[in-house]
């Protein structure tokens, strides 16, 4: 079963709404798009028909016209040859003609509308049809975008717990460690003194001096 039931379906249908409904949108806008297709072949299948109608009434037309112009002619000749008899004969057939040229008439007018009002479908439906075309791209695309997203997550996630990457974190957790005592080991080594700690130095080392010679000097007086 089709999802559009009669060509004015397609013309008036929501596609947005439709494919918001569907389970599966992209099966559903490619069902939509065959369905379109079949339909725009049977519709200007039919225009080409009503076109070769209308070309064969206008062949007719043209055709009872000429008669009509004849038995005019005829019945002209007739007046001048003084046969009144022939020209009223000729003026009944010429009547025929324009009788069977005005239905004529009132036929390729029908088949004219009928070829108009069929390109008409014709020209909404290849609207329709590049409207679901486009949607079914846009479809294609997105859910190319997510599978590739999909797919790059996937390898961040086995590239996080597998076993390499687990090795290579500890290298690093090592790494940190070596450089952390190296840097403690660092701070313990004693420096090599500068030249002003070597003044600072020769000059506690006289303070000290003056202070020891000054509690023996107060242990001699007592």
């Amino acid at each position: 079963m089709g999802i559009f039931t009669r060509f004015r379906d397609i013309v008036t249908a929501n596609l947005n709404a439709i494919l918001d409904r569907a389970e599966d949108p992209e099966k559903m806008v490619r069902l939509m798009i065959q369905e379109m297709e079949d339909t725009l072949i049977e519709v200007k299948s039919g225009c080409a028909g009503f076109m070769a109608e209308q070309k064969r009434i206008e062949r007719s037309l043209k055709q009872v016209e000429g008669e009509a112009e004849m038995w005019q002619a005829r019945a002209r000749l007739a007046v001048e040859k003084g046969r009144d008899d022939l020209a009223r004969a000729a003026l009944a057939e010429k009547q025929h003609y324009l009788h069977k040229s005005e239905n004529l008439k009132n036929q390729l007018a029908q088949a004219r509308e009928m070829v108009a009002n069929t390109q008409t479908d014709i020209a909404q439906l290849e609207g329709k049809l590049n409207d679901a075309r486009e949607k079914q791209r846009l479809i294609i695309q997105r859910r190319a975008a997510a599978a590739n997203r999909f797919s790059a997550q996937s390898q961040i996630r086995r590239a996080d717990t597998s076993e390499a990457f687990v090795k290579f974190e500890a290298y690093e957790n090592g790494i940190g460690r070596l450089e952390a005592e190296a840097d403690l080991v660092d701070s313990l080594r004693p420096k090599a003194a500068n030249l002003h700690d070597k003044f600072t130095e020769l000059e506690h080392e006289d303070v000290i001096e003056q202070e020891l010679r000054q509690l023996k000097s107060e242990k001699s007086g007592s």
